[in-house]
């Protein structure tokens, strides 16, 4: 693998290996409050972020000290249910569901701009190569990380990661009962999809900077366009791992 300085910017796939991507946070919280006007709350010292809809059926919660990991929290009132990220959920998958909470409410405006999956998980295990099991759970194809669907369970979604039990690979992300199918679909779109996403090379877990499961390829200096580079990476990457 190409050495890379600890700022470099770099293309990482498969995109559950890479870790938070902090510095992409606006993603996640930017379009609710700017967009669509929700009323936050920001503690500066700690870096705690609430978040309310305006109809009150709806809440976000972002606290970066919480002492479990569990930094992420959306809640939804009447029916109940939750939905929680650990700190290294990749940041693209957990926008993708609070960027569709509007809609979830019947708020429409920038629809356009925010597409929801139509897909059932199944079809986007198979999309992506993911490997279905007969007790429900699912695969990636790397074998790091996986979704268990438990029909009937308090929690009937459970996605779960990690590389050799390393610490700083390691997250999850739960739905409970209740959660729309469709909200968890829209994690597993844009979570399993073989499109890249970007990181400071610091920032990609240290076990998978140097990992064979992944792909890394810089943003600055390839001679073509960063994601033509990394595409064409990814089908020399597959070859090689037949």
């Amino acid at each position: 693998m190409t050495d890379f300085a600890p700022a470099d910017r770099v293309l990482v796939s498969p995109r559950h290996l890479a870790g938070s991507g902090l510095d992409r946070l606006g993603d996640v919280l930017g379009p609710l409050i700017r967009l669509f006007g929700w009323p936050a709350q920001h503690d500066a010292a700690t870096g705690h972020v609430a978040i309310d809809s305006p109809n009150g059926s709806l809440f976000l919660d972002f606290n970066p000290a919480h002492p479990g990991g569990r930094w992420w929290i959306i809640a939804h009132h009447e029916p109940y249910w939750e939905a929680r990220f650990s700190r290294q959920t990749p940041i693209e998958a957990i926008a993708a569901v609070t960027q569709a909470l509007p809609q979830l409410i019947g708020d429409r405006r920038h629809a356009d701009r925010i597409p929801l999956t139509t897909s059932a998980l199944a079809r986007i295990a198979e999309l992506n190569h993911w490997q279905r099991a007969d007790d429900g759970t699912f695969t990636s194809p790397d074998g790091h990380c996986r979704l268990q669907h438990t029909p009937g369970h308090q929690t009937p979604w459970r996605f779960e990661h990690s590389v050799f039990d390393g610490f700083d690979t390691q997250w999850q992300a739960t739905f409970t009962q209740g959660t729309p199918e469709q909200l968890v679909a829209q994690f597993f779109a844009h979570l399993a999809t073989t499109a890249p996403v970007e990181r400071a090379f610091r920032d990609v877990p240290y076990l998978v900077q140097e990992l064979d499961d992944a792909l890394i390829t810089p943003v600055r200096g390839a001679a073509v366009n960063p994601h033509v580079h990394h595409a064409a990476a990814q089908l020399g990457h597959a070859a090689r791992r037949r």
